[in-house]
């Protein structure tokens, strides 16, 4: 057996047997690496789970690209734009492109017996892709969409059904306002645009409930086409087209690509640009945490640093023994070397215990709730990563043995007359 590590162990066992000064000293050291990675591993994933249900409901809604008409002026009714087999076949077949769906946006006024709403149409076809949806489906259907007819169905949240009393297959109507003609009557010398006002019938098909309050307050899903007639629209003319991609960590690269493929009359967009807000408050999260995980790595170390440093003090005789007997100050040191690293294995194992099993536990019970008026989810989310345990790990390991040198350096100073003579 390692003869350092040997001592080591006897040390630690018989400290515990006696009760010495240390004893608690080494506790409370194990304590706070465990409660540290414990910490460390919670806030990483409840972090990473928040930001990966955020984004998601994000692009259920926004796809990760979008292609509008170049126009300064943009707007939630843009100029129609459109596409050929040929270009669309290229846009599909570029590098990390999963699916491309055109849409179509226009404002309209919800009506019901009792209660009226502003709402945003969504325009979908048939290449519209439900998958990201359906998880979030409480009643109901997706639209049952069909290219040789015009459905009236429409696919309502659960915010706007509870608002106005809505259920399924109910009739409701929405009231647009169409463009009529371009007069040739002038105001300051400036043509102006008349509009007439256009009513539609639908039913409810199906009601969805994302918990993201943006989005579900006024956003509703219908058949591509009805939007295209009240626009007086082509079959082949869409507001745009949105683009989902396989690996959202080149949505960068991605863009720069489809920029290079559609050329100067047309504009893409990333999910970034358009929800600029919600990204950079989910940046501000990374920022909080990594200054939590930072400062539970440095508490842990701190906590290591001051129970090895009590553990010297307190054999301070045994080390002028030691160095009596012939051994180097090297040797003694990976005495206590070993001894923190037996620390530092028992506070791991604890401190991942708890904080997976907290995880684990979350994902299983969901007992920590949310507001989703406020958060946009219903329950704290966790993200439990393999890698993102092992680097906590990692981390923590190689902070804590640098910060454990500096104690260890008090032994050079311990000569064997001294420690001897006031043992």
């Amino acid at each position: 057996m390692n003869f350092s590590r040997y001592i080591a162990t006897r040390i630690l066992n018989k400290g515990q047997e006696k009760n010495n000064i240390s004893s608690p000293i080494v506790k409370i050291g194990i304590t706070g690496i465990t409660l540290g990675v414990a910490v460390m591993i919670i806030t990483m994933a409840v972090v990473t789970g928040f930001q990966q249900q955020i984004i998601h409901k994000i692009i259920t809604f926004t796809s990760h690209l979008q292609i509008n008409d170049y126009d300064p002026n943009q707007s939630l009714e843009p100029n129609p734009i459109s596409f050929n087999e040929d270009l669309l076949e290229k846009i599909a077949t570029t590098d990390n492109v999963k699916h491309i769906q055109a849409f179509a946006t226009k404002n309209g006024i919800l009506k019901t017996k009792t209660e009226n709403e502003g709402i945003i149409l969504k325009g979908v076809s048939t290449d519209y892709d439900w998958e990201y949806l359906k998880p979030y489906v409480s009643e109901g259907q997706v639209l049952s969409l069909h290219k040789d007819s015009i459905s009236k169905g429409i696919f309502i949240s659960q915010t706007l059904a509870n608002k106005l009393s809505l259920t399924l297959n109910q009739k409701l109507l929405v009231y647009f306002m169409i463009k009529k003609k371009l007069n040739d009557t002038t105001f300051n010398g400036t043509n102006y645009i008349e509009y007439e006002p256009r009513v539609k019938d639908f039913y409810v098909k199906g009601i969805f409930n994302t918990g993201f309050s943006d989005f579900d307050k006024n956003l509703v899903f219908v058949d591509l086409k009805q939007i295209q007639k009240l626009n007086y629209w082509k079959e082949n003319e869409v507001a745009g087209y949105e683009i989902y991609l396989n690996d959202f960590n080149l949505l960068d690269t991605s863009l720069e690509n489809l920029n290079d493929v559609i050329g100067y009359n047309y504009t893409v967009a990333s999910v970034k640009q358009l929800q600029s807000a919600i990204f950079s408050w989910l940046d501000m999260i990374d920022v909080n945490a990594i200054i939590i995980i930072s400062l539970m790595v440095l508490v842990a170390a701190i906590n290591m640093i001051s129970a090895l440093l009590i553990l010297i003090l307190e054999r301070t005789n045994l080390v002028g023994i030691l160095k009596a007997l012939g051994l180097a100050n090297a040797s003694v040191r990976k005495i206590f070397f070993h001894m923190s690293i037996q620390l530092l294995i028992k506070g791991l194992f604890f401190g991942n215990l708890i904080g997976i099993g907290f995880c684990w536990l979350q994902l299983q019970f969901k007992f920590l709730s949310l507001n989703p008026d406020t958060y946009y989810l219903d329950s704290v989310p966790i993200n439990l990563s393999i890698l993102h345990i092992l680097l906590i790990n990692l981390g923590t390991i190689i902070t804590c043995l640098l910060m454990m040198f500096l104690p260890t350096l008090i032994l050079n100073k311990i000569t064997p007359i001294k420690a001897i003579r006031f043992s």
